[in-house]
């Protein structure tokens, strides 16, 4: 077995129930997706729509692709067809432009919207504020091809566990208050996606159904 299939089997074995490995598959060559493909992963990460359609149209059908990057409007109608999940979406314009998108493919296709709770600038996403607005608004309601599970969120890009700690604690909260309130009748509405290789155990602690981790299974990217 090789060291992708190894740790592969380790983490989706120390998985919680309820908890989903994300695996990034971002810059890695296709090779590394079928090893981990072989050891049973399903779900993959990408955030590049050229990677993706080259890594759809070559790889087994049953792979579930889920976008992960920030994804700009005009890019949406080439994933549409197959995208399992969008797991950043940042604007309601983006929310708009996917259920567009989905109505042409004949598809809803499942949304996660994107919290801004780290201290850099550099990161897309609703403030809590923003989101609990957006979802008030009830303008996604009217959407017939878009669905949202759930919230995403990344951590601070830091050393200070107890910082990034916080950080998913908050988007948690939120999540819960969504999930009582807007959501109460919405079973779908399930899925917290933060935690990557360096903080997912922690993640999960703090209520993440979807950890996205990469380098601690297929190494440092091939650019």
């Amino acid at each position: 077995m090789s060291q992708i299939q190894d740790e592969i089997k380790r983490i989706t074995a120390s998985l919680p129930c309820g908890v989903r490995l994300v695996a990034v598959s971002k810059y890695h060559p296709e090779s590394h997706i079928e090893e981990a493909y072989a050891a049973g992963q399903r779900v993959f990460g990408e955030s590049h729509v050229q990677e993706l359609r080259r890594k759809y149209d070559n790889l087994p059908k049953d792979i579930e692709w889920h976008f992960i990057g920030h994804l700009q409007t005009n890019k949406v109608k080439y994933i549409a067809p197959y995208v399992a999940m969008i797991h950043a979406v940042d604007s309601m314009k983006l929310l708009l432009e996917i259920d567009k998108q989905g109505e042409k493919s004949g598809r809803v296709i499942p949304c996660l919207l994107q919290l801004h709770v780290a201290k850099e600038e550099t990161k897309f996403g609703f403030t809590p504020d923003e989101c609990c607005k957006l979802v008030a608004d009830g303008e996604w309601k009217k959407l017939a091809h878009v669905r949202i599970y759930g919230l995403m969120c990344m951590a601070s890009n830091t050393d200070d566990m107890a910082q990034v700690r916080s950080e998913f604690h908050l988007a948690y909260a939120l999540f819960k208050e969504l999930k009582t309130g807007a959501f109460a009748n919405a079973p779908y509405f399930k899925e917290c996606s933060w935690g990557m290789s360096h903080d997912y155990p922690i993640a999960i602690e703090e209520g993440s159904t979807l950890i996205r981790v990469g380098s601690k299974i297929f190494g440092e990217r091939v650019y």
